[in-house]
């Protein structure tokens, strides 16, 4: 009877050893499949600066006529009266916080077909900054929404003026990339100026103290 118990008993204990090995070949197995169906690193956004000068012309149509690499993001809108000004920071985050609205709902330029975005009369404003350089700067959330789509990418090129300025564009953040420098600084020395005047005066005090002794 003794034997009998000792039989089942080591049975029971090569089955529960053997259970346990399943379930842990099981579960590694489990785990590299998890791994291997992680989806793949989105490309990394560039945050670069860009001093970027947006043409309204005619009305209600924009478009990039100059850009260059900054030390900060700053968007210049020139009107169809040739008239400059810098937008604000806060007139930026308005426009791009609409944008993205818009992407959300389906319904932004910047996401459409190339071809029914020509025809009605480009991006806007906002969609010709989130297409400029600027844009991983000055609205990088919206930006990640939008890397992946194939429109935006080819409507980013239609943005600027011309082939030729797209092309400037790039070569100019080309360099600057290679050199690590080239780019523009809007900040100015604010150290007071001396005239003429002064200048002279102190150079003759000085030149009749060393005649006197």
């Amino acid at each position: 009877m003794n034997r009998h118990i000792k039989k089942i008993s080591s049975y029971a204990m090569i089955g529960g050893v053997s259970a346990l090995l399943i379930t842990s070949l099981t579960g590694c197995g489990g785990s590299e499949e998890q791994a291997s169906t992680q989806p793949a690193e989105k490309p990394a956004i560039k945050k670069e600066g860009a001093t970027v000068t947006i043409e309204e012309k005619p009305v209600g149509t924009f478009k990039i006529i100059d850009e260059v690499p900054s030390t900060t993001a700053r968007v210049i809108l020139r009107d169809a009266n040739g008239t400059e000004r810098i937008l604000s920071q806060a007139e930026i985050d308005k426009l791009v916080k609409e944008e993205e609205a818009k992407v959300d709902a389906g319904t932004s330029n910047l996401t459409k077909n190339p071809e029914e975005v020509k025809e009605a009369g480009g991006m806007g404003l906002a969609g010709t900054i989130m297409a400029s350089m600027a844009a991983g700067m000055v609205g990088s959330f919206l930006m990640n929404k939008l890397m992946n789509n194939q429109n935006y990418q080819q409507n980013r090129r239609t943005s600027y003026k011309s082939p030729q300025t797209y092309s400037r564009s790039q070569s100019s953040f080309k360099k600057a990339r290679a050199g690590g420098g080239g780019f523009s600084s809007t900040k100015k020395s604010t150290a007071p100026r001396k005239s003429g005047f002064f200048s002279s005066k102190k150079k003759a005090s000085s030149s009749r103290s060393s005649f006197g002794g």
